[in-house]
């Protein structure tokens, strides 16, 4: 296997292999260009954004400053929006469905490292050059979600259709569909019900 199949694949993979550097200097470069387009010059922006989530076939509204390890990781449905610094640490996939807003620095961190040190640890290939070892897993954010200001959302969850995630919160596991959830970590207070419709 090539090292971007163990990634994509959530085994131990090294991250500095030669394919997975090109495709993460190409995302980088690609969230600085966009990050710099004025928001009154929408083709640009755009055509940015088809580069940086060739995967997407519903680009979202990206509020700049925005920053991804690799976006072809990343697939957004119909109707998408993310206020400032949205960081998209897609080394596992991302998904994220239809009508699914995400508030001001928010965090979808995939990767994932070892516990033991000796596992996670910098070591020494035979040419001399060093390298570590990471993991990640996947993020599943279903549609008509709302992940409200500075949430973070770790590698292995999914978050029900629905859901809303209060601000502040770090979720480090899955939230069933049409809950309010939040706190650190993130836990569910209720069900959303009929009761919470705008009178």
């Amino acid at each position: 296997m090539t090292e971007k199949e163990k990634m994509l694949a959530g085994m131990l993979y090294d991250p500095s292999d030669s394919e997975l550097t090109e495709l993460l200097l190409k995302a980088r470069k690609l969230a600085r260009r966009y990050n710099q387009i004025d928001e009154d010059e929408q083709e640009k922006r755009i055509s940015v954004l088809r580069e940086l989530l060739p995967n997407s076939p519903h680009l979202p509204s990206l509020q700049a400053p925005v920053y991804f390890d690799y976006g072809c990781n990343t697939y957004f449905g119909k109707f998408c929006g993310t206020n400032f610094n949205f960081t998209c640490l897609d080394v596992c996939p991302v998904y994220i469905g239809d009508n699914v807003l995400i508030g001001p620095n928010v965090t979808l961190a995939t990767p994932m490292h070892p516990l033991l040190p000796e596992e996670r640890n910098v070591r020494q290939r035979e040419d001399g050059s060093y390298y570590n070892l990471e993991y990640a897993k996947p993020i599943t954010i279903e549609k008509d979600c709302w992940l409200a200001a500075n949430v973070t959302v770790c590698g292995g969850v999914t978050i029900g259709e629905g859901s809303v995630i209060g601000a502040g919160s770090v979720v480090t596991r899955s939230i069933p569909p049409y809950s309010l959830a939040v706190g650190n970590p993130c836990r569910v207070i209720r069900k959303l019900t009929e009761a919470d419709k705008m009178k």
